[in-house]
């Protein structure tokens, strides 16, 4: 971040009438001092900063060009171009979020992104990448753990925690900090927001609805990874078999117009033409699967009222 503490003495002295001459005698400095910290050439030095705060009648931040709001919309700005760049040049996101480390090592959000855009990402970590930022994810870990109040972030220290664990070859640790710090399914943010009102309540049928959806959604995404890397069957027969539940899904959905079916055939053949694209390299069979899904545009959740 620009230190703008030379600007902001100028603009002090001059808003309040005062020559360099007036304020090196008032700091017991050369007037030259006070020219070159005006042209940013030098910076006060530490001891000063209260003093020079206290002759203007203003913080230390505000001598110094600090403002918390700025900072905080800055790295928002940082934040939403690096979410934008992730999905369409990874290579200059890489080099945003490691950027802005460097310029606010402690924004908790920026480390977060910072560590998990170095670490791979959340599936398919390459063990070697881990265990070589081992150290450095260990600190920013233990930074999250001490200092910050998002639930999400600190969640999500502990599970590079568990990731690093795995690649030391130490998996029944990994696997015991999520049963330690993670919830099981019947103890999700879902099932309690849906346990909280009365069963003959429109807000019950509200979240029972939104969880069917969001659950409809999730397990078939994982159907079709359990069928896609299923190694005893040729990938051919894989493809067919996965492929074969989003069009009976699909059926269903236009047979009895229940969007419910809908939104697991549109995740089945999502997932499925993602996997084949990037897993097999076959394009046009990747095109073909994508082709249904693009058919299924109109079975996305209905709206839902509580």
């Amino acid at each position: 971040m620009e230190m703008s503490i030379g600007t902001n003495i100028r603009r002090l002295r001059i808003a309040a009438e005062i020559t360099q001459e007036q304020l090196a005698e008032a700091m017991n400095v050369t007037c030259a001092a006070v020219s070159k910290w005006e042209r940013g050439d030098t910076f006060p030095d530490i001891t000063l900063l209260q003093p020079l705060a206290y002759y203007f009648g203003v913080s230390i931040d505000e001598l110094m060009g600090y403002s918390t709001h700025k900072v905080e919309q800055t790295i928002d700005d940082l934040l939403e171009r690096y979410r934008a760049l992730y999905r369409s040049d990874f290579t200059a996101a890489r080099e945003l979020i490691v950027k802005a480390h460097a310029d606010y090592p402690n924004d908790f959000r920026i480390m977060h992104c910072y560590m998990w855009n170095l670490g791979g990402d959340y599936a398919d970590n390459d063990p070697a990448v881990l265990l070589a930022h081992r150290d450095e994810f260990l600190a920013i870990c233990e930074k999250i753990e001490d200092g910050c109040r998002d639930h999400l972030i600190r969640l999500d220290a502990w599970n590079m925690r568990a990731k690093l664990l795995h690649a030391e070859g130490k998996t029944e640790e990994a696997l015991g900090i999520y049963q330690t710090h993670f919830y099981n399914w019947y103890e999700t943010v879902g099932q309690k927001s849906e346990q909280l009102f009365a069963k003959d309540t429109p807000e019950f049928l509200y979240h029972v609805k939104k969880n069917m959806y969001e659950l409809a959604d999730f397990a078939a995404d994982k159907l079709v990874k359990s069928i896609f890397f299923d190694p005893q069957f040729p990938m051919e027969d894989r493809i067919r078999k996965a492929e074969t539940y989003g069009d009976l899904m699909l059926t269903l959905a236009e047979k009895h117009s229940e969007p419910f079916f809908g939104v697991i055939a549109r995740s089945v053949y999502g997932r499925l033409s993602n996997d084949v694209r990037y897993r097999t390299g076959n394009l046009p069979e990747a095109a073909r699967i994508h082709e249904k899904y693009e058919k299924t545009n109109q079975y996305t959740v209905p709206p839902l009222r509580p």
